[in-house]
């Protein structure tokens, strides 16, 4: 037996009702977004996901991922879908993109930066998006959460991004905030830095002779 939905289409009585205000709280926490995963969840199957989406309700903006077409914009919200796409259990935001949401210098990314395990080296990055992938599992002192997002905390997020190529002044400034805000340990920076070779090491120490 069918019965209408809440949102004017169709489903079974014999499953979850479509929970409509608890998958709009979810969204309203996600900059707008949500997977497909979270949707079924409250109710929502790929059957009732298309049939929203094919009457402009929900914006299907990848395979498993949908915004709500009347959520109003939010900034930074690229980062939000991107982090969501790769899965937000495992992914982090990272590199670039983690020192622009702390605000850590003044480097524009011109990508989203992802930081995935690298038992998921298949996820392949998409236009916007580059996923970078790590062979030991974060630390939780490594991870950190901002605006809902979880991202690599300071240290590591300069750390990566000195190793991939940042732009050294940009690391000096993260560096030198990132001291001055106490984010970081002089000691346990060096330390991290000389793991990752010379070229970051010697970058770290002159950012520190500056500071």
């Amino acid at each position: 037996m069918h019965t209408p939905s809440i949102f004017g289409g169709v489903h079974d009585i014999t499953h979850q009702a479509p929970n409509a205000e608890g998958l709009f709280a979810l969204a309203s926490e996600q900059a707008g977004y949500f997977t497909s995963a979270q949707a079924k969840a409250l109710g929502y199957d790929w059957r009732l996901l298309s049939y929203h989406a094919a009457r402009g309700r929900f914006i299907r903006q990848q395979r498993g991922l949908y915004r709500m077409r009347d959520y109003p914009s939010f900034p930074r919200e690229e980062v939000m879908a991107a982090w969501l796409a790769a899965g937000k259990d495992e992914a982090v935001v990272s590199h670039e993109s983690a020192l622009d949401l702390v605000d850590l210098s003044d480097v524009v990314p011109d990508a989203v930066h992802i930081l995935v395990p690298r038992k998921r080296r298949w996820l392949s990055s998409r236009p916007g998006v580059i996923v970078h992938t790590t062979t030991h599992p974060l630390s939780p002192n490594e991870v950190m959460t901002k605006n809902g997002i979880r991202l690599t905390e300071p240290m590591r997020t300069i750390l990566d991004a000195a190793e991939t190529g940042t732009a050294s002044e940009q690391i000096i400034l993260a560096i030198e905030q990132a001291v001055t805000r106490g984010w970081i340990d002089e000691k346990k920076l060096r330390q991290g830095a000389r793991v990752r070779g010379a070229r970051v090491a010697s970058l770290v120490e002159r950012a520190l002779q500056e500071e």
